[in-house]
């Protein structure tokens, strides 16, 4: 495989939107909610599970490719990607604690590990324009 850790990642991604879809579903019908939130804060959160990470995940497996794709460290690339993802992890199960009135601990660990990690690969891609291409 040319991009294994991009790869794993994406598929992950994958599972994990799939998860968030579900649990979408699940309260739509729950609640016979068709379409939008209808005011309902347990949608409202679902939905916006959901909607984090697909907003994220994109930016985050391109900025992943597009280094592996450069031959960057694999070793730096996979620890950066399981940080994501373990972040990425917290933050569905924050969201669904923080949201029925637990901790918000683990959906701030969660927003932390995906901002940190963006920013790390965008950081490291403009090193290498900068070192490589200037």
């Amino acid at each position: 495989m040319t991009l294994p850790v991009t790869g794993l990642a994406a598929a992950i991604c994958a599972l994990l939107l799939i998860y968030c879809a579900y649990a979408t579903v699940k309260v739509r019908i729950a609640s016979q909610i068709g379409f939008g939130d209808g005011d309902n804060p347990d949608l409202l959160a679902a939905r916006r599970t959901h909607a984090n990470l697909s907003e994220h995940a994109p930016v985050f497996l391109i900025m992943l490719a597009v280094l592996e794709l450069a031959n960057a460290h694999h070793l730096g690339l996979t620890a950066i990607a399981a940080i994501f993802l373990i972040g990425r992890v917290a933050h569905i199960v924050g969201m669904n604690q923080h949201h029925k009135g637990g901790s918000p601990r683990l959906r701030q660990i969660g927003v932390i590990a995906t901002w940190f990690t963006t920013i790390a690969l965008a950081l490291w891609i403009l090193y290498l324009f900068a070192t490589r291409h200037i």
